[in-house]
């Protein structure tokens, strides 16, 4: 759903105070999540979190996806199919990695995009594509490799994840242009939430949630940052300016960084710093060319 030219009026702080909000909830699910998944089998923590998203979301939109035909269902299904994709990734990449890291190769999704746009549907990119993808690539070397070492295979993990999320993007894009995007949010959810419980049946995985972290990370996850988040993201697209709202999203991977630092003590070396600064420049530049600024229909925090 590509944001609309808006008018600011006098919802415009509201709608960009409530991005902040939503973009500092995805920044703190990273850490969330990582603590989750220490107490709980990482796919059946992801099957509980979108398969109550998706019923939270079936609940509105209801009588759209009522009238979501065959093909839209296609669409549905097929970008459930690169969410999951991503979401397993990034949480499986989460078990080897810091949450700052997976924050910023997280956000290289919005470099990635126009990308595989090119690569795969012959889509022209201009130059500065290349380039944001180009100094991304340094700075993911740097905050992965150069400075003495994170884990290289959750970093991995995270980055197979921004490539499924910019290929979702890609098939959200056309998507959407033919069909209701809260119908089609409802099918993607649940897509992800069934797939994500059928693997952690088949794997003997499936485990009642339990204890406090565990269900204030489903909470937080399910109800605030997938199903609230889409609700904000919307709202804010009708009343904020779309050059604000998109430099607004990329915030998220530095809130992923405060709170990593905040909550888990992580810690950033210098050469490290300078490779997020990198990557973290590279999202700002394409966030802010509104011809390549990808639509996000969907949170992806």
């Amino acid at each position: 759903m590509s944001a609309a030219a808006v008018t600011p009026d006098r919802h415009t702080a509201g709608a960009e105070l409530a991005l902040v909000a939503v973009a500092a909830v995805w920044g703190l699910t990273f850490v969330m999540v990582q603590d989750a998944i220490a107490l709980l089998p990482t796919m059946a923590f992801l099957g509980y979190r979108f398969a109550s998203a998706g019923a939270i979301v079936a609940l509105v939109f209801r009588r759209r996806l009522r009238s979501l035909g065959r093909a839209g269902w296609r669409a549905g299904v097929l970008m459930g199919l690169f969410l999951t994709a991503g979401y397993v990734f990034q949480t499986l990449g989460l078990e080897d990695t810091t949450a700052s890291n997976a924050g910023f190769i997280t956000g290289l999704m919005v470099v990635l995009t126009p990308v595989l746009g090119a690569v795969f549907l012959r889509q022209r990119v201009p130059a500065l594509a290349w380039a944001a993808a180009g100094v991304s690539a340094v700075g993911l070397y740097l905050l992965s490799g150069a400075g003495g070492g994170l884990a290289l295979r959750g970093d991995g993990l995270v980055l197979l994840c921004a490539f499924a999320f910019a290929a979702h993007i890609l098939v959200t894009a056309r998507g959407v242009a033919d069909h209701d995007a809260g119908a089609l949010l409802v099918v993607q959810l649940c897509v992800c939430g069934l797939v994500c419980l059928a693997i952690a049946v088949m794997a003997g995985d499936l485990e009642l949630p339990r204890g406090a972290t565990v269900w204030s990370a489903l909470l937080i996850t399910s109800l605030v940052a997938s199903a609230l988040g889409f609700f904000v993201q919307t709202y804010a697209q009708r009343h904020a300016p779309p050059a604000r709202t998109a430099l607004i999203l990329t915030s998220e991977p530095v809130f992923a960084g405060l709170f990593g630092w905040l909550l888990a003590g992580e810690r950033l070396s210098i050469v490290a710093l300078l490779g997020a600064a990198l990557i973290l420049a590279a999202i700002v530049s394409m966030e802010l060319l509104p011809r390549i600024r990808p639509p996000r229909p969907l949170p992806e925090g």
